[in-house]
């Protein structure tokens, strides 16, 4: 505070001499100290009477919190690459007093602290960061640049949040570590790499997660939300996320001149009829009510004006919700491709899927029981129904594998920063954005005690 009123008091003594120099500092460092007075005060003051006991902790501990954060923030790891950051979190939770094991599943770190008899919790974070190179601006950016598959140099950045998420995984941990006399049971925390590849959590369970150590009765996941304010919570029963698959499609034909078209097999024809055939199956086959999207996201075929080539690859991306209307579609994308090669007498296509992630669908009494409790915390204004979306997101693998899940969205950039996006007319950067970043002080508090709220309560109960 003194350095801060010090400044100011300078420049309000210099504005009769230096009016154009001073108002020029104003504008640029406005924000700045807006800013940090903003983080000052909301790290030195003292939680409201209601306030829980994450809260109060989280307060008492957010300049180590933020530290933690930005470390994380600055050294990001693609996906299948998290071996620092697995590391780093791996010693934290060794610090915190958890029985920790790494290379679980690749990268995958699991820590457990057990506290008798009781019911086993896990929280879950995710590990890697995206391939994007950072423009926020912030000291501490990350500067990081690496070979991608190709061989190019690519930025990397946590442009998802998941630095948020590990910090918020660190001080789960040394809370109920700090405060077992409040509470009986096991709890269980991971960090999952490749959630950006969708196969993360297959990995680990495939390395026998919940047989080398103690299955939880229930997992709990946050994430990050650009478009909801700091402070706020979106949180739903039932579908949240969607199943996600990816496929690839070489249509065949046969090659020749531009201008004797009579004697080849138009691939890029084909392809372009493909197109058009596939939008039918959401619009004529799948029910109304189920969502459902097939986008064909690229397509790349000849080489020259003149010259009609032998292929034409389509890839595509395809989601839905229900198990039947995922099989719908595989179906009809198998029928479209084949039917267009037949009518145009060309050979049958190459079509390969890839597996991708199952729908996350939140168990929908865990759903209702967090919800009621975090209305509690932080009242009824602060909790919004989330919204469902056509993403995709693999903690619904533990699900999967008969564990009750809840995923919940956390609020990730201020209410100030919000509304002035709102004067300019623009929305939000988005995640996955290079201009995206979450205001760390507030998020992390709202992080921090909802988690331990919710953890708390399942051991309770």
């Amino acid at each position: 505070m003194l350095g801060l009123a010090l400044f100011q008091a300078m420049l309000r003594d210099c504005r009769a001499k230096f009016p154009l120099i001073v108002a020029a500092a104003w504008f640029t460092c406005g924000s700045a100290l807006g800013h940090a007075q903003e983080r000052e005060d909301s790290t030195t003051k003292q939680p409201a009477a209601s306030s829980s006991p994450g809260e109060a902790w989280a307060r008492k501990n957010l300049e180590d919190l933020l530290t933690v954060y930005q470390h994380f923030h600055r050294t990001p790891e693609l996906s299948f690459q998290e071996k620092e950051t697995a590391a780093t979190l791996a010693k934290h939770l060794r610090e915190a007093g958890l029985e920790v094991t790494e290379n679980v599943g690749g990268y995958g770190v699991v820590g457990v602290l057990k506290n008798g008899a009781g019911r086993t919790v896990m929280v879950r974070t995710d590990l890697d960061a995206l391939p994007v190179k950072e423009l926020t601006g912030l000291a501490y950016a990350s500067q990081v640049m690496v070979k991608n598959d190709t061989g190019g140099e690519v930025g990397v950045m946590h442009a998802c949040g998941h630095d948020i998420h590990i910090t918020n995984a660190i001080a789960v941990a040394r809370f109920f570590a700090a405060h077992k006399s409040d509470w009986k049971g096991t709890l269980v925390v991971i960090g999952q790499p490749a959630e950006e590849r969708g196969s993360g959590a297959r990995k680990m369970l495939a390395d026998k997660l919940f047989e080398r150590f103690p299955k939880p009765d229930y997992a709990l996941a946050l994430h990050c939300d650009s478009t909801l304010a700091a402070g706020r919570i979106g949180i739903r029963g039932g579908y949240i996320l969607a199943n996600v698959d990816s496929v690839d499609i070489t249509v065949r034909g046969r090659g020749g001149h531009g201008a004797m078209p009579h004697t080849t097999v138009d691939p890029i024809v084909q392809a372009a009829e493909l197109v058009v055939a596939l939008q039918t199956i959401v619009s004529r086959e799948i029910k109304p009510t189920e969502p459902a999207v097939i986008t064909v996201g690229s397509i790349h075929g000849g080489t020259k004006h003149n010259i009609i080539g032998d292929t034409c690859h389509l890839q595509l991306t395809v989601r839905s919700y229900t198990d039947k209307v995922r099989a719908q579609l595989r179906e009809g994308i198998l029928r479209k491709a084949k039917g267009v090669a037949l009518a145009a007498g060309a050979p049958e296509p190459i079509i390969e899927f890839s597996d991708g992630t199952p729908a996350t669908f939140n168990d929908e009494s865990l759903a209702l029981r967090i919800t009621q409790l975090f209305r509690k915390q932080l009242g009824e204004d602060k909790i919004e129904p989330g919204e469902i979306s056509m993403g995709g997101e693999d903690f619904s693998e533990y699900g999967r594998a008969g564990v009750p899940i809840l995923m919940y969205r956390l609020g990730a950039v201020n209410e100030k920063r919000l509304q002035r996006f709102k004067e300019l007319g623009q929305s939000p950067p988005s995640l996955h954005s290079p201009l995206f970043y979450p205001d760390a002080d507030e998020v992390l508090v709202t992080a921090v005690s909802t988690m331990t709220a919710a953890v708390q309560d399942l051991f309770s109960k």
